[in-house]
């Protein structure tokens, strides 16, 4: 009896076919259309991503909005930084002159109101009663350079401080709207007196520029 072969009962050709068949079966697997299972997926996925990318979107939104207050407020700063300095810069300069003014006149016043009060004593202790046929003449020299000498500090104290000069004196009435003088005159006559009054007051005037029409006129038709 002889050996048992176990590759005499093998087709060849079957397994040769088989394996030319199978990545056949293969590329048309991979080539098929998607199932619903597979489109769902594929939707929901979409879905996903599109959530993803507005949350994104939403997201840069409010930083975008958050960077455009924060610009804002920072040209806001600057200008009114800068307002702020040169309007403090200018106050400060005009407030120290006006201070240093008003010191100045502050010290001038003060002055002007010891010469006052010196003055003011040396005028009150004049009495002329106590004066004698002797002493009449130098007396009334010395009075008369005394309110000399206040005369001259009040002049000169009238033209530094117009405080002195007191309020200013208001015009009358009539002499400020003499114009109103006319219009109770007026309504005393009526309007066909007024018109009569008021072509006496032209006619002489339309009777010149009348004539002037007619010179006008002779002259173009000798041309």
């Amino acid at each position: 009896m002889s050996d048992y072969d176990a590759s005499e009962f093998i087709d060849s050709d079957f397994e040769s076919q088989r394996s030319r068949t199978a990545p056949a079966g293969n590329l048309a697997s991979a080539q098929r259309g998607p199932t619903r299972e597979e489109v769902d997926s594929k939707v929901t996925e979409t879905q996903q991503k599109l959530a993803e990318l507005k949350r994104a979107q939403e997201e840069l939104e409010r930083e975008r909005s958050a960077l455009e207050e924060t610009r804002r407020r920072q040209i806001e700063f600057q200008t009114g930084r800068q307002e702020m300095l040169d309007n403090l810069t200018r106050g400060v300069g005009l407030l120290e002159e006006a201070e240093f003014n008003a010191r100045r006149d502050a010290e001038q016043m003060a002055r002007t109101l010891a010469d006052f009060r010196d003055a003011l004593t040396k005028v009150q202790a004049i009495h002329e009663e106590t004066w004698t046929k002797e002493t009449f003449a130098n007396e009334l020299t010395r009075a008369l350079t005394c309110l000399e000498n206040a005369r001259m500090e009040w002049n000169a104290a009238r033209i530094k401080f117009p405080v002195l000069c007191g309020p200013a004196k208001e015009v009358p009435a009539e002499k400020a709207a003499p114009q109103n003088r006319l219009a109770p005159a007026l309504d005393q006559h009526a309007f066909g007196e007024l018109c009569r009054v008021g072509f006496a007051l032209t006619w002489p005037l339309a009777l010149v520029l009348l004539a002037g029409f007619i010179a006008l006129l002779v002259l173009l038709f000798r041309r």
